[in-house]
């Protein structure tokens, strides 16, 4: 029976206007891995046997015999269901599993997990995928996600690989200083494919401030939890820079994708306070669960990296239908099969039908969430506009007290840090800054703190951006002229026509300064985007 198909209560008129909310099924984490034994066959087998003992617990019963011997099968029971799809052709051979089990406390609420095991019949491993479910009329799961307990023995009996990480479900414990460079070094390898969270020790601690074992047993395989001590957290904030690194007892996630220069809040901080560590650990422990359990569903694609259940039996019956015609089958046996076979469907088609509602609600959430953060933003900016405006008022420079920069090495850090919501650097400009030649960095920031202050003022009072002019001695704001280029920005390519630079023809790195930037309108900021050298265009 479909869990989702509901009886149509509207036709009772004593019930009609006070209607049972709807049973919506929602997918909450993928998790996508190799088996560790070379021969597939054999580790495909052993596998599906852990399956099919935890399938026989969760519907506390038997299981038919054609479960054992990797057949399809369908076994019902209390409102307890398991069924298995199998085929196998010249090229793959696949088994998968679904088991729907109610709550133990939640009335309506059924889970659903979706196991598919596979292998190529020429060579590479066997590959293991799951996906859990849950159908639900609440519309908000007060739930912490965790990986289900199967995928925990089928790694300890069978081993569970990505790449050439193997799980294990424990936390990396850094120990050394040798220990903290490889961790940074796995964080900005950008073939990383799944979440690190980086657990710090304060300093005068003895362990972080949540349950990392916990963590990392409810994340395995969606998520690697890394522990440092204070003694060992300077590596990361010496390496990735202050505002990616992470200590003092909090909890950075380090997402697939982070580099030296990713935008730091892209990758979220989480602070434990000492003084109320448990609710805090708590929340941030439920936090981080949501967290990689959603970017599983992002980053494992549903008919790659993971294989639905009903793509399997589709394929199954599909594969019998068509064994019955070549054989001469009767019809009787035939449309017996044809009519299993647009049962099967139905069922996925609903659950179809299910599955695009839950996505169609989540982009509406995350669309509302966007505006609200836009609106937010606003608010934010015209905040930082009365406070500039306040301080001039008084007759003070904003910037008055500013310590410039007295290194490249700090030039992003020290961008974020003091020119944050005025002047923004470019993931290009930040990798160029890391790298810099240029003799004097602090001529160049006090070039972004003119854009930040006199320029950026002009642009927020209706000015065209048409300021060429001297901002210091031999420094000058003008067009860039035939150094003009486009820059992609936001999925857009903006025009790049401006540029600060000091004055004679050198092209010498040491002595040449060039800051190329753009007035973003929508964000109201100055970006640059590329900085301190003359970049090579068609007219140079």
């Amino acid at each position: 029976m479909n869990s989702l198909q509901l009886p149509k209560f509207t036709d009772s008129p004593a019930i009609a206007g006070n209607r049972m909310p709807r049973v919506r099924e929602r997918e909450l984490l993928r998790v996508a891995a190799a088996l560790s034994d070379t021969n597939a066959v054999a580790a495909a087998s052993a596998a599906r046997s852990e399956v099919l003992s935890w399938a026989a617990k969760q519907i506390r019963d038997q299981l038919p015999a054609a479960a054992a011997e990797g057949h399809s099968f369908e076994h019902l029971r209390g409102g307890r269901t398991c069924l298995g799809a199998s085929f196998a052709d010249d090229r793959r051979a696949l088994w998968a599993l679904r088991v729907d089990r109610p709550d133990a406390n939640v009335a309506q609420r059924t889970w659903t997990t979706e196991v598919v095991i596979g292998y190529a019949q020429t060579s590479g491993p066997a590959l293991f995928s799951l996906r859990l479910l849950v159908s639900t009329p609440e519309e908000f799961l007060a739930i912490e996600p965790a990986v289900p307990g199967l995928v925990r023995q089928v790694n300890s009996v069978c081993g569970l690989e990505q790449g050439d990480v193997r799980f294990d479900g424990l936390p990396w414990f850094i120990t050394s200083q040798t220990d903290a460079e490889d961790l940074v070094e796995k964080l900005i390898n950008p073939s990383r494919s799944i979440p690190y969270l980086v657990c710090s020790i304060a300093e005068g601690e003895s362990a972080p401030r949540l349950d990392a074992r916990l963590l990392a047993k409810a994340t395995l395989g969606i998520a690697k939890v890394v522990v440092v001590p204070s003694v060992h957290t300077w590596v990361l904030t010496e390496q990735l820079g202050k505002p990616r690194s992470v200590y003092n007892g909090a909890v950075r996630s380090y997402m697939p994708g982070f580099s030296l220069d990713a935008n730091p809040y892209a990758h979220r901080l989480f602070f434990i306070d000492p003084s109320d560590d448990y609710e805090q650990a708590r929340s941030t422990q439920k936090a981080l669960r949501w967290l990689v359990a959603s970017e599983s569903l992002r980053r494992l694609r549903l008919g790659d990296d993971v294989v639905a259940f009903s793509a399997v039996r589709e394929s199954s019956l599909d594969f019998e239908r068509q064994r019955l015609q070549r054989i001469g089958s009767s019809d009787a046996e035939q449309l017996k099969a044809a009519q299993i076979q647009l049962e099967a469907l139905k069922d996925d088609l609903e659950r179809s039908k299910a599955e695009a509602e839950q996505w169609m609600c989540d982009f509406q959430r995350a669309e509302e969430d966007a505006q609200s953060y836009q609106q937010q933003l606003r608010g934010a900016q015209f905040r930082i506009q009365q406070l500039l405006a306040q301080i001039k008022e008084r007759g003070d420079e904003p910037d008055s007290a500013v310590r410039l920069p007295e290194s490249w090495d700090t030039f992003s850090d020290w961008c974020d840090e003091v020119l944050g919501g005025r002047v923004m650097l470019s993931s290009r400009a930040r990798r160029e800054t890391k790298s810099a030649v240029f003799d004097e960095p602090q001529t160049a920031a006090r070039c972004l703190l003119w854009l930040a202050n006199e320029y950026r003022d002009s642009r927020m009072n209706g000015a065209a951006g048409d300021l060429r002019k001297p901002i210091a001695d031999g420094i000058h704001n003008d067009r860039c002229g035939a150094d003009s280029f486009e820059f992609a920005w936001n999925g857009q390519q903006v025009p790049v026509e401006w540029h600060v630079k000091n004055g004679g023809n050198t092209r010498d790195p040491r002595r040449c300064l060039r800051i190329y930037y753009f007035w973003d309108d929508e964000s109201q900021i100055v970006v640059i985007a590329t900085m301190p050298a003359h970049i090579r265009t068609g007219a140079t």
